[in-house]
């Protein structure tokens, strides 16, 4: 990522008349932004968050009335990189694997990871392949899985090595 910070919620409209926000989470759950007390470079202060049937509620120091939470509609809370947990084995952020250039075993250059999608059994990542003829290349999905991607290295060397059998 070029800006190094990693997106954790957005705000979907206002929720009530004090200045709370309705969030459409990114991260696992709740207690994943319970452990950042700033975002968005400290601009946002938490002063609140509360569970939702499908996301969460919020209320920021410097958001007092609804008028103000409207405007925050759509904006994105954002953290440093370097402020999220360590990994263990196998772990991977979403952000990590984003623009990583895709390599097939048979060394066939695949593209690029443009998009990490989570459909209920396991993520998938959307590949777009290189441009032809100046037009788009096509995009395709693989399933994150041991058996399609068999490696990945983040970073700025990193790359994805797919499994040619999932190559459409």
């Amino acid at each position: 990522m070029a800006d190094n910070t990693v997106t954790l919620a957005a705000v979907s409209g206002a929720h009530g008349v004090t200045g709370e926000v309705r969030l459409k989470l990114f991260a696992d759950s709740l207690d994943s932004l319970k452990h950042y007390k700033t975002f968005n470079e400290g601009t946002l202060t938490v002063k609140s968050l509360r569970p939702t049937k499908d996301g969460a509620i919020a209320r920021f120091v410097e958001i007092n009335d609804r008028n103000a939470a409207e405007k925050l509609r759509s904006t994105l809370l954002t953290v440093p990189r370097e402020a999220l947990p360590e990994l263990g084995e196998g772990e991977y952020y979403y952000s990590d694997l984003l623009g990583l250039p895709c390599v097939s075993t048979d060394g066939s250059d695949l593209g690029i990871c443009v998009a990490v999608e989570n459909f209920g059994a396991s993520d998938v990542l959307e590949i777009q392949m290189p441009s032809v003829e100046g037009k788009p290349g096509k995009k395709f999905m693989v399933p994150m899985t041991v058996d399609a991607v068999p490696e990945w290295v983040a970073g700025a060397d990193g790359r994805i090595l797919i499994d040619a059998a999932f190559v459409i």
